[in-house]
């Protein structure tokens, strides 16, 4: 059957449908933006997207006014601002003895908190905070710093006063500045740092539906309801339950699908092209319609979110056909969509893609990290052992996020400071740590061992020293308090626990790694941030990732000769969160 006599069939279909039920209220509409390169072969049913928009979907802002302490000198006594009102307001709300006196102390600075409650954020997760010190401070660093509790909110600064609404989170903790900043090249870099995990949402954060203003009736918000639950469900106390709620005539309150937790663009993108009501003959026409759609290279990746959307057998059967075509993308395309909907065909050609398609390793992994599917533990598993630093400390997070307490991946927390993993796996040893996401260490492979000589600071207060032999002296000074030392070996794994037991924090362990290193003193690759990115240029599966360093790395950075970057053209999940 050829595509006219297939778009003549969904039309005959559709009309039949259509005298049948009659038309009452807005049923068929013009398709909106993002459809309009369907409008001409897609029989006109009217999706969810048509009639309402999201609700919840941006970033929340939230700062705060707070204080670093434990500065080496480096702190200040700010001058009258807002901000020094504000700290000191809040410092006598919590009845602080001699609030001026701690202020004035080159051992604290006066700093802003910043952070961004990502959407669908619930009550007691944790984020990021940003901490950088004022317009017109005079603290020369951040480094080695502990931001004290603060509570933050969104904010406004109106005449002289900073207003302040409801507290949405709590933040502390150690701030990390770059262990590689220079106070004396670069002062800018030492007076901010981040505090990975370092907030804590007070409040979880809704997302819904907001019914257009023309379409608002109460029979409609239950019709949009009953749509979603028909498709989505999930399990509260142990009790089968739909995701939406209608509320009033206008919002429909929405919990987000377990399936879709690192990717709430896609979930809300999945919802909108949920058809309200469609009979058994009209859904079968569009079904036609929508594999035709899907082996077209300029309609595969909308079409796939709509056979997700509709996520049947059938559905499923035509995103398969799609993993048979010829073009990169279009297998890419039907392979996501089929992972969401947890079918083992996906994974393959995802864990390819992750493989060789830096342009679509963010949302290839992501995708496998939402199954539920020991063929996807697989391969992600495999991709932890491949030479390029990104692929595996991508799968690595992947494998976290689909199963945290696996032994592989688990790991430990040390000194109740960092998350800490060795993993036994192959490829060559790389030692990997963030700056964003979680305090965390990751060592691949083994053989991990400083070489001599080594002597580099972890933080202010510990020295590690190795002249000769196969011993490192791990040392603690501190005014006030008798010195302590630890002899251990070359090894990376011992340095590391001995620098905790002496009561180093993650800034002290990461400080460490950096300057050994740069000195030389450190064998291992050395990677921070190691984040799959998107951007790249599509490869198309003409070549694989090359066997060198340098060749990895200039295939996983932009080539602007090469073209515009390829845009994925579903959204980017939060896994790696970079927006």
């Amino acid at each position: 059957m050829n595509r006219t006599t297939l778009l003549r069939a969904g039309t005959l279909l559709l009309m039949a449908w259509t005298l049948s039920t009659g038309c009452t209220g807005p049923v068929l509409r013009p398709q909106s933006p993002e459809n309009s390169l369907f409008e001409e072969d897609s029989p006109q049913i009217t999706l969810i997207g048509d009639v309402a928009h999201p609700y919840g979907m941006g970033y929340v802002k939230v700062e705060s006014v707070a204080l670093v302490t434990s500065l080496a000198g480096t702190g200040e006594d700010p001058a009258p601002s807002p901000q020094r009102a504000e700290i000191l307001a809040e410092m006598n709300r919590r009845e602080v003895d001699q609030p001026n006196r701690i202020l004035a102390s080159p051992n604290t600075s006066l700093v802003v908190v910043r952070g961004f409650l990502r959407p669908g954020i619930q009550a007691g997760d944790r984020f990021d905070v940003e901490v950088r010190t004022t317009s017109q401070s005079d603290t020369t660093s951040l480094r080695n710093g502990w931001l004290m509790e603060n509570y933050m909110t969104e904010l406004a600064v109106l005449g002289d006063k900073i207003r302040k609404g409801h507290v949405m989170a709590i933040s502390s903790g150690d701030v990390l500045v770059d262990p590689s900043a220079d106070a004396k090249k670069n002062p800018a870099l030492v007076t901010k740092g981040r505090i990975l995990g370092g907030g804590v949402a007070r409040k979880s954060r809704s997302l819904g539906l907001v019914i257009d203003t023309e379409n608002q009736s109460i029979r409609l918000s239950q019709q949009l309801g009953k749509a979603i639950n028909h498709r989505f469900h999930t399990y509260i106390d142990g009790h089968k339950s739909g995701i939406a709620t209608p509320k009033t005539d206008e919002f429909i309150e929405l919990t987000l699908h377990p399936r879709y937790k690192d990717n709430v663009g896609r979930f809300m993108r999945v919802i909108r092209n949920l058809a309200i009501r469609e009979i058994p003959a009209a859904r079968q026409a569009r079904l036609m319609l929508l594999e035709n759609q899907l082996l077209d290279s300029l309609t595969t990746a909308i079409a796939a979110v709509r056979l997700e959307a509709i996520g049947d057998d059938q559905a499923v059967e035509i995103l398969k056909k799609g993993l048979r075509a010829e073009d990169p993308e279009i297998r890419f395309y039907s392979a996501e969509a089929l992972a969401y909907l947890d079918v083992t065909e996906a994974v393959p050609p995802l864990g390819q893609a992750a493989h060789d398609e830096p342009a679509l390793r963010v949302n290839a992994l992501a995708a496998l990290s939402a199954m539920d599917d020991a063929a996807a533990y697989d391969v992600l598993r495999g991709l932890l052992g491949t030479k390029s630093a990104e692929t595996r400390y991508g799968a690595f997070r992947a494998l976290w996020t689909m199963s945290p307490n696996d032994p592989l991946v688990r790991g430990e927390m040390l000194g109740n400071q960092f998350s800490y993993h060795r993993l036994a796996v192959g490829g060559p040893p790389m030692i990997h740590v963030t700056r964003s996401h979680r305090a965390e260490i990751v060592l691949f492979g083994k053989d991990h061992a400083f070489q001599l000589p080594l002597v580099a600071d972890a933080g202010k207060h510990i020295l590690v020293n190795g002249l000769s032999g196969a011993q490192i002296t791990i040392s603690r000074f501190r005014a006030g308090e008798p010195s302590q030392q630890r002899i251990v070996s070359t090894d990376v794994d011992d340095v590391i626990r001995a620098i905790v037991d002496l009561g180093g924090s993650y800034p002290d362990v990461v400080q460490l790694l950096q300057q050994a290193k740069e000195n030389g003193s450190l064998a291992s690759r050395f990677r921070v941030d190691a984040l799959p990115e998107t951007g790249r240029q599509l490869l198309r599966s003409t070549t694989t990732l090359a066997e060198s360093e340098e060749d990895l790395s200039k295939a996983e950075t932009p080539d602007p000769a090469q073209g515009k970057p390829y845009e994925v053209a579903t959204p980017q999940p939060e896994l790696f969160g970079r927006k």
